[in-house]
């Protein structure tokens, strides 16, 4: 339940840093997808079904507020959440670089979705110029914010799990 709790508070969070105060620190309109890096670090340090479902309500908050269609963000965060899950075997705490590399391939995996799915279905063919101004940019900026915010996802997942051991040790 304590876990359920802060992980509400955590997607809510992030969601109104990226959408206020991150907006105000924009470089060029470009935004770091918080969104992106919650659901994958908890993909990968939870598991699929953790992933999944915090892509889902992270998904589903950006659809609520900002989708034209519900569902879409969802889906998208979704399969990015469940993906970073599969990688839970492999995952150490200590190691950085296997959480780097997957929130940078989460997001252009999300920036490449979005551009074939809002953009190349409207006959926008100009994926060298949405490359270079957008995907890309959000990478470098998200991949910043990243190292920042990871370290912080991590001390609370280690916390929650602790909390969880020391709950569980009273039952036994």
């Amino acid at each position: 339940m304590k876990r359920k709790i802060v992980v509400s508070l955590l997607i809510f969070v992030c969601f109104l840093l990226q959408s206020t105060i991150f907006h105000s620190l924009s470089f060029g309109g470009i935004v770091p997808n918080l969104m992106i890096i919650l659901t994958a670090s908890f993909g990968f340090m939870r598991g699929e079904k953790s992933g999944l479902l915090i892509g889902f309500f992270s998904g589903l908050f950006i659809d609520i507020f900002f989708g034209e269609v519900l569902g879409f963000y969802a889906l998208v965060y979704m399969y990015i959440g469940y993906t970073n899950g599969k990688f839970n075997r492999i995952f150490y705490p200590e190691d950085v670089k296997l959480p780097m590399a997957l929130i940078i391939v989460s997001d252009l995996f999300y920036g490449l979705i979005c551009y074939v799915l809002l953009f190349l279905m409207r006959t926008r063919f100009n994926i060298g110029y949405y490359f270079l101004h957008i995907i890309l940019p959000e990478i470098v900026y998200t991949t910043f914010i990243t190292i920042i915010l990871y370290p912080i996802i991590l001390w609370i997942n280690n916390r929650l799990e602790d909390s969880e051991q020391r709950s569980a040790k009273k039952f036994v």
